[in-house]
């Protein structure tokens, strides 16, 4: 406590983040594709909202294989989204109204595309060569393991100019960049020097469980060579810059997390973490056959975050983003209690110790889509695994209902920011359909409603402005085996904070532990405002609340 009193926290502890998928955020030019303008045009949105930082998903020039996560030219902005200079414009307007703007760093792999690869694949003597990760066939001819991409098929593609294979680990398109390499290095370094000097916030790192990958021995997720490397780019490009870094890994767990953000690591500022996500995936079938959720079981998860984190490191706290089903429709109701679910997910996600992101559109209660058919679908993972899990036995309609749970297009249909025409996102025709709800559901209605789900979440995010107990305080499980009931507290100084949530469509009770009981104030709440926890209460259908409790 003597240290936190000592030096002022950084920014991003008390910051609110908030992630925008371009290509689906606003359209300026009537192409049917959200650009970097349409964004610049939205500001004062995300400047209402309260936000910190937007978290930018990829821009850079792309053929888009995979929506921007296959880089062609990391020095550059894919025409559909602008240009440079409206990038510029972009950083400075956010910079305005004291937004940062963090972007997405895709370096385990490029594009197919890129001036590299191409070098790459002309000759083995090539320098670009060996920015790349080759192998020479199995005896009998073929790829030199049986390691499968993650969006289907072999992850090796054979390179008859060379003859040799290369690794893609996600799909032929995104040949993965070999890290072993110093020229390699030197070469994402100096790329990401150059964007910081263009005034940018910091850096969102994704994937980068997988740069210290050991292919030979079989270890690709965090692998041994990892943490030298992130040390290593601390060491020549971060240190001394007041920015903000966040490390995407599928594979990190309470036990690794200290490694990436502990004090004294020089690593990276916090990780996103999926363990609370791949808790509610089937074993066999992964997301595309989601399990039934199981408040208690989730509940430990994050549960155990906050304890692995709570005096060395810092959390990421967030249920959305542009990989995952949108919240309101995986662990709320998105009928009925729409409204008031939203209100109550977020409740608990942002009183919790960490920072918070806001997905676009979370801050208004978006939910799932329902397509029927495949070619509805546009991600390459969907469409990836779809004639494997048919091949498997199952049914095309079993498989579209598992992606309509848990596909990652659910978050990438256009922003819904009116009831007119496509959403209000363009005037043309979108690259993806608009979820037919968007009558009612966007931001020109929720912004019209007082108690609307936007104005819960300026609620939200203010709190972590004047009140230093969300942002600082210990946090302490309440109720952990309550199947419908999350609850929490989180103390600093003497204040307490009690976060009490019903999770389920029903009424719930909760017996409020003797050391909490008393009177209080409730700072918010998307039902009643209560005054007192004592003996055993009743919560409506996913009612929510925070109290702070009077002492003595």
């Amino acid at each position: 406590m003597n240290d936190t009193l000592k030096d002022p926290a950084p920014w991003w502890q008390s910051a609110t983040g908030y992630q925008i998928y371009p290509r689906s955020f606003c359209d300026s030019n009537g192409d049917g594709i959200g650009d970097i303008p349409g964004i610049v045009s939205k500001l004062d949105h995300l400047r209402e909202l309260g936000i910190g930082f937007i978290w930018l998903s990829p821009v850079y020039r792309s053929p888009m294989a995979d929506n921007g996560y296959d880089i062609s030219d990391y020095r550059d902005i894919a025409p559909e989204f602008g240009t440079l200079e409206d990038f510029d414009l972009l950083v400075a307007e956010a910079k305005a109204r004291d937004i940062g703007i963090v972007m997405d760093l895709v370096v385990n792999h490029s594009s197919s595309d890129h001036a590299w690869f191409h070098a790459a694949r002309t000759s083995r003597t090539a320098p670009e060569h060996d920015y790349y990760v080759w192998r020479d066939a199995a005896p009998d001819g073929g790829p030199p393991s049986d390691h499968q991409a993650a969006f289907g098929g072999s992850a090796w593609t054979w390179v008859p100019e060379v003859l040799q294979y290369y690794l893609g680990h996600f799909s032929p398109h995104q040949p993965d960049l070999n890290w072993q390499n110093p020229a390699l290095r030197r070469e994402i370094y100096d790329m990401m020097i150059w964007w910081l000097d263009r005034g940018i916030a910091g850096f969102r790192m994704d994937v980068i469980s997988l740069i210290g990958k050991d292919v030979d021995a079989g270890v690709y997720e965090e692998g041994p060579y990892l943490h030298g490397f992130l040390q290593e780019m601390h060491r020549e490009v971060l240190a001394g810059r007041d920015i903000v870094t966040v490390g995407e890994s599928w594979s990190v767990s309470t036990g690794t997390a200290p490694l990436y953000c502990g004090r004294g690591r020089d690593e990276l500022n916090m990780v996103f973490q999926f363990n609370h996500v791949v808790e509610g995936w089937d074993p066999v079938h992964g997301k595309w056959k989601p399990k039934p959720f199981d408040l208690v079981a989730f509940k430990q998860v994050l549960n155990d975050w906050q304890a692995a984190l709570a005096d060395d490191g810092w959390n990421s706290l967030f249920l959305s983003n542009h990989d995952l089903p949108r919240q309101v429709s995986k662990y709320g109701d998105d009928g009925e209690y729409r409204v008031k679910s939203a209100k109550m997910l977020a409740t608990v996600t942002h009183l919790m110790k960490g920072t918070p992101f806001v997905y676009q559109g979370e801050e208004i209660g978006m939910t799932n889509t329902a397509f029927t058919r495949i070619d509805q679908f546009r991600d390459l993972e969907t469409l990836g695994h779809y004639a494997e899990e048919i091949a498997r036995g199952v049914t095309p309609e079993d498989f579209i209902a598992g992606a309509n749970a848990n596909g990652r297009d659910n978050a990438r249909t256009p922003m819904q920011w009116s009831a007119r025409a496509n959403a209000g996102f363009t005037t043309g025709t979108p690259w993806i359909e608009v979820n037919p709800n968007h009558s009612t559901i966007n931001v020109e209605a929720d912004r019209a409603d007082p108690d609307g789900v936007l104005a819960h979440y300026k609620r939200l995010i203010a709190l972590r402005k004047t009140w230093p107990v969300v942002v600082h305080g210990i946090y302490v499980p309440v109720a952990e085996e309550n199947d419908a009931i999350f609850a929490y507290v989180r103390e600093l100084d003497g204040v307490r904070l009690a976060v009490v949530a019903n999770f389920t469509a029903e009424k719930a009770r909760f017996d409020v532990p003797e050391h909490l009981a008393g009177a209080g104030r409730c700072l918010i709440a998307n039902a009643m405002a209560r005054d007192r926890l004592q003996g055993q209460i009743t919560l409506e259908p996913f009612e929510a609340f925070a109290m702070v409790m009077s002492s003595g």
